[in-house]
């Protein structure tokens, strides 16, 4: 189907290649420090993305509702919303309870920023936890949205005055995995300066074994941290298809943080401008493990190149990860013949234009706003050697007999999804392997003498 097509006949979705909003707000507030995500909303909205959130990170994860019923549709939700914010203070002690509407109940239309001007009104001497409110019906995006609202949310609301200037910067990473969190915390600790990644999820949705069950993991963004962002040296933004107002653009308005908004750091060149901005923000050079991690990663390109130079891949997932790995499979010599993605009008053509201007050979057929029934309908004749993205790829991938390399969210039919390095020099490394080793698999796997050295 080109984008000449006609429209097609039906309207339902097929297998969405997005998620709801309000989960992705959830994921953020979750990685705050003493954090509970809170659903305004049905109790089945909570029971459907915990069991999301649940099947990629294997940890257990609570999503508090106000539990509203069809009196609630009707006459409101204020007083659940009330109720339930107490039981989460009496049974958890949160240090910040992170409210997101759902479709219900932004279509009754309740206020909530209202509701919680009057719940610190009548519950103030109880010593509240921070609230942080955000809109997020699932009719007007996708779980990247809500994600996107929540962190300019806990921007706006928590972060009110300037705080004292500091060698310290703010990253604000997206829906990247633990592992990548991580990376990213250890590159700044390298390069000699603090940084404030929000949201940290290394450690709230990748949490070690313990002997006891903890009502809230340890681990997150200190919310005193998130009040002190207004004084850093600068806030490292990722994200070529980003709304137009965030997280990042709130400091920078308000407080005077210089925005530095660039891709995710996937692959050669983009990992280059987020280890040159760090440098600059620094004022140090590049530590020397880095030096070797990039030059590590062309000698693999080199070493790796007769495998997968000319290959023929589509991807999907969300927009800002669809145009990172679109500039890694270019400089690795895979065409991307399609990419896909569920959220609309965020400019993914023009990001993919952008960051493989000069390296791709040919330009992809980019779609937004697509199910799996469109990009299987488009895929199949262009016949690709790889899939990449997440686990809702699988059925068509098995179908159409070609690997599906496992990047993004969410991973359900593999273990480790949490873990999946994808960013900086040695992210790229990593997946760079994964594709490789998955194409000699499939060489071997179809030939018949079955050569055991390749």
């Amino acid at each position: 189907m080109s984008k000449a097509a006609t429209k097609p006949n039906f309207v339902s979705t097929t297998n969405a290649c997005k998620l709801c909003t309000p989960l992705g707000a959830s994921l953020a507030f979750r990685g705050v420090e003493g954090g509970v995500p809170f659903l305004h909303g049905s109790q089945g909205c909570a029971t459907y993305m915990r069991r999301y959130v649940i099947s990629h990170f294997r940890e257990p994860v609570d999503i508090a509702s106000s539990a509203l019923g069809e009196k609630n549709a009707i006459y409101g939700g204020g007083p659940n919303l009330k109720k339930g914010i107490l039981n989460v203070m009496k049974k958890y002690e949160p240090g910040l309870v992170g409210v997101a509407t759902t479709c219900l109940t932004e279509t009754i239309g309740d206020d909530v920023p209202r509701y919680l001007a009057e719940f610190r009104e009548e519950f103030g001497d109880l010593g509240l936890p921070e609230l942080v409110n955000v809109s997020t019906p699932s009719y007007s995006g996708t779980h990247m949205d809500g994600w996107h609202g929540a962190v300019r949310a806990l921007v706006e609301q928590l972060c009110t005055a300037k705080a004292p200037d500091a060698r310290r910067v703010n990253i604000l990473p997206g829906l990247v995995s633990c592992e990548d969190v991580r990376h990213l915390s250890g590159i700044c600790r390298d390069f000699g300066i603090e940084a404030t990644i929000l949201p940290d999820i290394s450690e709230t949705l990748d949490g070690p074994a313990l002997e006891d069950y903890v009502k809230i993991p340890s681990g997150g963004t200190p919310v005193r941290a998130i009040k002190e962002m207004s004084g850093a040296r600068g806030t490292i933004e990722f994200g070529r298809c980003l709304p137009k107002h965030t997280g990042g653009t709130s400091l920078e308005d308000r407080f005077g943080v210089p925005n530095h908004r660039m891709g995710l750091p996937m692959g050669l060149r983009e990992s280059d401008v987020f280890f040159e901005t760090l440098e600059a923000l620094s004022g140090s050079p590049r530590p020397r493990c880095y030096e070797l991690e990039r030059g590590r990663l062309i000698d693999a390109y080199v070493d790796g190149h007769k495998y997968v130079s000319g290959k023929r891949a589509v991807i999907y997932g969300e927009e800002d990860l669809v145009a990172g790995l679109s500039a890694f499979l270019a400089e690795i010599g895979v065409d991307v013949v399609l990419a896909g993605t569920g959220a609309r009008n965020k400019g993914l053509e023009a990001a993919i234009a952008q960051v493989t201007d000069g390296v791709a050979r040919m330009a992809p057929e980019v779609r937004e706003g697509v199910d799996f029934h469109d990009i299987a309908a488009e895929a199949e004749s262009l016949r690709p050697d790889l899939l990449v993205g997440h686990s809702k790829g699988y059925r068509y991938a098995k179908a159409w007999g070609v690997p599906l390399i496992r990047v993004g969210f969410p991973v359900h039919d593999r273990f480790g999804g949490q873990r999946i390095a994808t960013l900086g020099y040695k992210g790229a490394l990593s997946l760079y392997d994964r594709i490789v080793n998955a194409v000699i698999e499939k060489a071997q796997a179809d030939c018949s003498v079955g050569y055991g050295y390749i």
